[in-house]
């Protein structure tokens, strides 16, 4: 067997029954994987070497029930340390531990323990005291397993407040979510309502402008349509009042013709002819109607005052 790894046929020679010395064999390492192959060796003594940590897989060697670890330089032990369910003996003298792994707990069956001669905390180098005979030594056992199960249950507690917080958390967390969700759905409803409103004002707008350019448009036709109307209007009328004129024309000019007429068989020579005689007739009728409807006109007037 090597220094480093212990390897080589002589580790079965080191075989006793079911005890396995390794000890004094200046190793820096343990040959787990050679150990596992001996499951009848549950005594295993590893005293007096050189191991500064044990690996991880060590602790794969459940059959373990008795182990020797004193006088190495462990510094700590792996954090699986538990593992080992079956260890009932577990020495660990003249170390160079501080602290055990949280899993010691779970060794529910050891029953002796050594610690002396390790820079341990001081909270647990109270916890194990002195292990000066098989008596303090059952008793280091009893009391670190009570040290560290009391450890491990704070731990798990500590654990649950944590994993208790997480999930206040993770539900605050889902319930802000959920708010901000709600926030940005009513927001979005919000925005959709005022484009909504935005585009009926537009439309509203439209509508109403177009009614008025609707309008604009009517009554500039009407505007349009009234001058040429008015513009023929008034023709009548001065139709009207010519044709007045023209009748007054001839009704003055009839009345010169008859002035003249009058004239003519009065002051000339054609007073013998018959058209005068018949005119001057005429005109002595109209003078005397004329005086008749004189007289009657005085007479009347003098009955009213009367």
């Amino acid at each position: 067997m090597s220094r480093g790894g212990g390897k080589g046929p002589s580790l079965k020679d080191k075989l006793d029954g079911n005890e396995l010395d390794l000890s004094l064999c200046d190793l820096n390492e343990v040959p787990v994987r050679e150990l596992a192959a001996l499951p009848k060796a549950t005594v295993l003594d590893l005293s007096c070497n050189n191991l500064i940590s044990l690996p991880s897989d060590f602790c794969s060697l459940m059959h373990l029930v008795k182990l020797d670890l004193s006088k190495n330089r462990l510094q700590q032990l792996p954090l699986d340390f538990g593992r080992l369910v079956n260890l009932q003996h577990l020495d660990l003298l003249n170390n160079r531990l501080v602290t055990l792994p949280v899993s010691f707990a779970q060794l529910k069956n050891l029953k002796w323990l050594d610690l002396k001669d390790n820079p341990l905390d001081p909270v647990l180098a109270k916890v194990a005291g002195d292990c000066l005979d098989e008596k303090q030594c059952k008793q280091a056992a009893v009391k670190v397993l009570q040290h560290m199960k009391a450890i491990q249950s704070e731990q798990d507690r500590q654990r649950q407040r944590k994993l208790q917080a997480e999930r206040e958390m993770e539900k605050k967390r889902e319930a802000e979510q959920r708010a901000k969700e709600a926030q940005e759905r009513e927001l979005r409803k919000r925005e959709k309502a005022e484009e909504k409103e935005r585009r009926r004002r537009e439309y509203d707008a439209q509508k109403a402008a177009k009614q008025e350019m609707e309008k604009k448009t009517k009554k500039e036709t009407v505007q349009t349509r009234k001058p040429a109307s008015s513009s023929r209007a008034p023709q009548p009328p001065r139709h009207k009042h010519s044709w007045s004129r023209s009748v007054l024309r001839v009704l003055l000019f009839a009345l010169l013709c008859v002035l003249c007429t009058l004239a003519a068989c009065k002051l000339t020579e054609l007073h013998r002819q018959p058209l005068c005689i018949s005119v001057n007739t005429l005109y002595k009728d109209v003078l005397a109607a004329l005086q008749n409807h004189k007289t009657l006109q005085n007479l009347l007037q003098q009955n009213s005052q009367q």
